[in-house]
Order: structure tokens, then C-alpha cells, then sequence
């Protein structure tokens, strides 16, 4: 078995939000955020823990090159770059779409190509389809020589698990009374590796539509019945990358409170279902209560929509 290779300095802090959790009903000492935005690597987030993990398995398999699938702005991709760029490795993106997009890109597009990477444009076929035009590219990479490593979409399995049962016990050692931990579900191994560490009654997902069955996703992960799980499917709105109103409300208010950024895909979405899990008596007063910040600020400036939302609002503020 692979050890893992250290990208980041532990335990990330966790913080205090009582303006926030003021403004959602809750006492002053609910409210936590656990910053693993700040997990130092190419911009941070959750994916560093797991990707620890990957490129530790990558090493020992004398790997030169890292292969992933991910969205254009894909903040796992982004990650992935960052950490062949710190240990010298090559890094492969496989996106879907067409070149063109690149000449037009924004947010996690800009530090891909910061970071050295290449990108291989899948076409407009169906995002399911990525793995094997992956594995096709691996294939690709061999016949020329090279030792590439896939790492699957968003670093979500059974190895990649292990970064968030890690994660999920630095919370227990900062916060032993904590009720509730909620998390943006996208391919579902962060939240699958709190489970692991916290138990399922603990974490509370939020769909942000990037898999089909997230529960289903996240129990087959987690070795857990998917009944068992916590899982809100009610902020997904009009589909992935598609901004929905209460997710905009909610990068509001935790930006206007407490000094956050969220993004709108993610971390927004993962912020939206905490205030409805409040609205809802899900999450109530006198229970601590951390929201796992995942990072993703790149992707923030890679949402046209979200950006000239947010801009446009300026104009409509009067003077103090």
C-alpha cells in the first residue's frame, strides 16, 4: 500500500461565524467554518486531502504523468495540475467541450495553464463518457513513451476517501461536540469520508447535481446503506453550473456577514442547503454546527452569470 505525499501543512483552522449564525437564527457559538480553502496548494480546497493520497499511489507506481476528467472549471483539475507542478509530474486534463473554449477561458481555466498543464478536448459528448476518453488518452500516453496515472473524476474513491476520514477527525479534535458537518456533495468522496470518520448521522450533503444518484454515490463510497445518509437534492435548481437564486442569496449574505467567498456550483449551494436545513428545524439552536468550506474562489470568476450578477449589483446600492 502507497503512502501518502504531504502537499499542505494540517490540521486546516476552523472559525467562528456568529454574524452569520445570527442572521440564520442560530446562537452566536453554532456556526464554524472549517477552512480547508486555505489548504495552501494551487489555490486550495478539498481536493488537496485526496490528492495526498493519489500522488502518493502515482509515485510508487513510477507514474510521469497525471490524467483526470473533470468540467472546464473543474477545481479538482485545477489541483491536480497544481500538484504535478509541485512534484514535477506532467498532468493531462481531459475537459469536455472544443478547443474554443480555452480562447474565451476564465477562473480555473487560467491557473491550468499556469500550472503547465495540457488539456484534451473530449468533444460535446455526454460528461459520463470522460472516464473512457481518459483511459484512452492513458492509452495514448504509453504508445508514446510516457507513464501517465489516471486519477478518476474528482478524486473520488475508495483511495481518495482516505484525505476526508482524515478530514473529518481533525473537525472531532477541534470541535468534539459538533452535530452537524455540512458539505457541498459533488462526486461524493469528501462527504463519504466524513461519514467515515463522523458517522452518517453527523453530515449533511448538498446535491450540487454533478453525479446522478449522489446518495447512491456517496453510499457505495462510504460502505454505508444509502438510506442511512443525510442528503438535500433541493439546491441543484436548474442543473450543474446553472446559478439558482438561493445560492446567490446565500454567497450574499455569508460574503456581506462574515468576510466569505463561496462559489456557485459548490460551496454556495452547500451554504443555501445549510439555511434551508435551518429554515426547515434540520439544524437548530444550541447545536454546533460546521460548514465545510471546499474552496473553489477560482471558479467564482470562471460563472459569467454569477460575476455580472454580483457586479451589476453595485449600481443599485445608494450611498451611505
Amino acid at each position: 500500500m502507497s503512502d501518502k505525499i504531504a502537499l499542505s501543512t494540517w490540521p486546516t483552522p476552523i472559525e467562528r461565524a456568529p454574524r452569520l449564525a445570527a442572521e440564520l437564527g442560530l446562537r452566536e457559538d453554532d456556526l464554524w467554518i472549517k477552512r480547508d480553502d486555505l489548504s495552501g496548494l494551487g489555490g486550495g480546497g478539498n481536493k488537496v486531502r485526496k490528492l495526498e493520497w493519489f500522488v502518493g499511489a502515482a509515485s510508487a507506481a513510477g507514474a510521469d504523468t497525471l490524467v483526470t476528467t473533470g468540467a472546464a472549471q473543474s477545481n479538482h483539475a485545477r489541483l491536480t495540475a497544481a500538484a504535478g507542478a509541485r512534484l514535477g509530474l506532467d498532468v493531462v486534463l481531459v475537459f469536455p467541450g472544443t478547443p474554443d473554449r480555452a480562447a474565451h477561458g476564465s477562473g480555473n481555466l487560467v491557473l491550468d495553464s499556469l500550472f503547465g498543464a495540457r488539456v484534451h478536448w473530449a468533444g460535446e459528448g455526454a460528461p459520463s463518457g470522460l472516464g473512457r476518453v481518459a483511459e484512452d488518452v492513458c492509452e495514448q500516453l504509453r504508445e508514446e513513451g510516457a507513464r501517465p496515472f489516471l486519477i478518476p473524476f474528482g478524486g473520488s474513491s475508495p483511495l481518495g476517501v482516505r484525505g476526508y476520514v482524515e478530514g473529518g477527525q481533525e473537525v472531532l479534535a477541534q470541535l468534539p461536540d459538533v452535530a452537524h458537518v455540512v458539505v457541498a456533495l459533488g462526486s461524493g468522496g469528501t462527504m463519504a469520508g466524513l461519514v467515515g470518520a463522523l458517522g452518517a448521522e453527523r453530515v449533511l450533503g448538498v446535491h450540487c447535481g454533478a453525479v446522478d444518484e449522489p446518495a447512491a454515490t456517496v453510499a457505495e463510497l462510504a460502505g454505508v446503506d444509502p438510506g442511512s445518509l443525510r442528503v438535500r437534492t433541493d439546491q441543484v435548481g436548474a442543473g450543474y453550473g446553472v446559478l439558482h437564486e438561493p445560492v446567490l442569496a446565500a454567497m450574499r449574505t455569508a460574503a456581506a456577514t462574515e468576510g466569505i467567498v463561496l462559489d456557485p456550483v459548490y460551496t454556495g449551494r452547500a451554504m443555501a442547503g445549510l439555511f434551508a436545513a435551518v429554515r426547515d428545524g434540520d439544524i437548530g439552536p444550541g447545536q454546533r454546527t460546521v460548514f465545510l468550506h471546499s474552496g473553489g474562489l477560482p471558479g467564482l470568476f470562471g460563472h459569467a452569470e454569477a460575476v455580472h450578477r454580483t457586479v451589476s449589483a453595485l449600481s443599485s446600492r445608494k450611498p451611505s
